[in-house]
């Protein structure tokens, strides 16, 4: 049985502790968070403490905070030489205090509270400073479903930027296409299944063989008119500069 303090009542951490209530071989011992009134509906399912001083025991304490709390929260941590570890992509694993043992539990997913979460499509990337704490988080991924792998901090940046892309920016896109279907009073819907198409096909075959559309087939009839489509609206240098990107990646002429 692996025990677990969460510190943090963000998505992640959220999530996380709904995945944990779940799992046969891991209990929640305490869920911490500084304003009690984010975490008091589950209070009749875990102790909840607004107090550092009094953190329970536990082999495994997770902070799920905002980037820029992580450092200052790990110092705050009445105790040392316990296993406390960031669930950030970003977060350097030297940015824990030095008086902890140190690692980073990095699920790699988009979260939102709504929207349910399954961890068996959840990968766990997990950094520590020695062997017998990687095990634990290993063992702590594989309790709750999830994939794990051992990354380095160089690494899990790179990930994360590239999440950026093939999430945050993606979903960009997506709203922008909204914006356009709803100009003319046609449905987005129409655009899910080829959102899923162009998903489910790079799991079979890289980005690179994927690509379709004007920009790889140098349409300029075609481009030429969605730009003129574009000519008054903020997405225009959007539309020319990943058509440009798509052009200089597979060798197209520019316009």
């Amino acid at each position: 049985m692996i025990s677990v303090v969460i510190l943090g009542a963000g998505n992640v951490a959220t999530h996380l502790f709904k995945a944990f209530n779940k799992a046969d071989n891991v209990i929640v011992n305490q869920w911490f968070n500084r304003k009690l009134k984010s975490i008091d509906y589950y209070k009749n399912i875990v102790e909840v403490t607004d107090d550092l001083s009094s953190l329970k025991e536990a082999d495994v304490y997770i902070i799920a905070v905002s980037d820029d709390a992580v450092a200052k929260l790990s110092s705050q941590l009445p105790f040392e030489n316990k296993l406390v570890v960031h669930t950030s992509g970003s977060v350097g694993l030297y940015d824990l205090d030095k008086k902890l043992h140190r690692g980073v539990f990095y699920p790699l997913q988009t979260f939102s509270k709504e929207a349910e979460v399954n961890f068996s499509n959840v990968p766990i990337c997990i950094e520590t400073l020695n062997k017998a704490h990687y095990d634990i988080l290993k063992d702590l991924a594989k309790a709750i479903g999830s994939t794990s792998y051992k990354v380095n901090s160089d690494q899990r940046s790179a990930l994360h930027l590239a999440a950026v892309f093939v999430n945050n920016f993606t979903n960009q896109l997506y709203r922008i296409a909204h914006e356009i279907t709803e100009s003319t009073g046609t449905e987005f819907d129409i655009l899910k299944p080829l959102i899923l198409e162009t998903a489910n096909k790079v799991q079979t075959i890289s980005p690179y063989m994927a690509q379709t559309g004007p920009a790889i087939r140098n349409d300029k009839k075609t481009i030429k008119q969605h730009l003129k489509k574009l000519e008054n609206s903020p997405h225009k240098p959007i539309y020319e500069q990943l058509t440009a990107s798509i052009q200089k990646t597979h060798g197209g002429k520019k316009l």
